[in-house]
């Protein structure tokens, strides 16, 4: 059976050596008020598109308990639906501008990529925001083709470094760290820019050039001063919290309290997040569960490729990677690894 003849055009890859991986903000909550759930998702989408919000009134009424990674009191926040609103009622917590808080880590005050706030929020975890610290503006010398960096993005305008490949041209920078939010890159500000952006922009830089990157570090309490991450991959399929189900939130349409994902499903995104990497140069396990749900009930990959375009066209993902993502959601349904 044909897939969609003529449909999109071919993306080429956006990173080949770099990858990078968006911290995504979802939209959207109504009718919640009450509900007992475990996990709370930040979900699919983008950050400024979709319905507008609910009012809060009709938003969930989940309390989570924070504080500020450096160090502070700790805070009670509620009423949010995505990552801009977190971030808005952090600030209003510790009584500083949102535009601050670069990204959350939970259950740790750590620089804890594997800990990265993403998609969901289980009910008992406890987040840290991490703030802007110093500035720092370096020269690098790029002699050789790929600099070694994982990109990915808050979701709310920033990007940063996720990690650092050992023995790449940036380890070797030792002022250069995970965390490190890309401000500028040759006097082009990047606040604002998607993490595939920005990936591409670092991909393209000439060799055996020099360039100027200004970064903003994260404001580091006195026990994580001096301290290296090596920002390894989080595993695939991870479950945050202990409740029973998940409340995820979407760009479009309402918020739907599912049960937690099955172990065909967990075992189709892991698939369909390698195939990610291989085609595209990004990891995104919360755009992986995406393809996977959408592709679950389908019953022919046209009908997939028609979901995936209506809900994800922005990617203009290749016919060959569609029929890949639908022969792996299939593996997993029957078992085959």
């Amino acid at each position: 059976m044909p897939l969609g003849l003529g449909r999109r055009k071919k993306a080429s890859p956006l990173v080949e050596n770099e990858e990078a991986e968006p911290i995504r903000a979802g939209l959207n909550v109504s009718g919640m008020e009450g509900v007992d759930v475990g996990v709370v998702g930040l979900g699919e989408g983008a950050t400024s598109e979709g319905l507008p919000p609910p009012p809060n009134s009709m938003r969930p009424r989940l309390i989570f308990h924070t504080q500020l990674a450096h160090g502070s009191p700790t805070g009670r926040i509620e009423g949010f639906s995505n990552v801009r609103e977190l971030y808005a009622k952090i600030g209003e917590a510790f009584g500083i501008p949102p535009s601050e808080v670069m990204f959350c880590t939970l259950n740790t005050h750590k620089v804890d990529m594997d800990k990265l706030l993403g998609g969901q929020i289980g009910l008992e975890d406890f987040i840290f925001a991490h703030i802007k610290g110093q500035r720092k503006e370096i020269d690098v010398y790029k002699g050789e083709d790929a600099l070694g960096l994982t990109i990915t993005d808050n979701g709310a305008g920033y990007a940063f470094i996720k990690r650092i490949r050992e023995g790449s041209i940036i380890h070797q920078i030792q002022v250069i760290n995970v965390g490190d939010m890309i401000e500028s890159i040759n006097g082009h500000r990047l606040i604002g820019c998607r993490h595939y952006e920005v990936a591409k922009m670092l991909k393209e830089l000439p060799k055996g050039k020099e360039f100027t990157i200004k970064l903003v570090e994260p404001l580091k309490a006195f026990d994580m001063i001096s301290q290296r991450s090596g920002g390894s991959r989080s595993a695939s399929g991870v479950q945050l919290g202990t409740g029973r189900g998940t409340l995820r939130l979407r760009s479009k349409g309402p918020a739907t309290v599912e049960e937690l994902p099955s172990a065909f499903e967990e075992k189709a995104i892991e698939k369909v997040d390698d195939l990610l990497e291989s085609y595209m140069g990004i990891r995104d396990s919360e755009l992986a569960a995406t393809m996977v749900e959408l592709g679950k009930d389908k019953k022919n990959p046209d009908e997939f490729a028609e979901a995936l375009d209506e809900t994800l066209g922005d990617f203009a993902f290749p016919d060959e990677f569609v029929f890949d993502v639908w022969g792996a959601i299939g593996d997993a349904k029957v078992g085959r690894v």
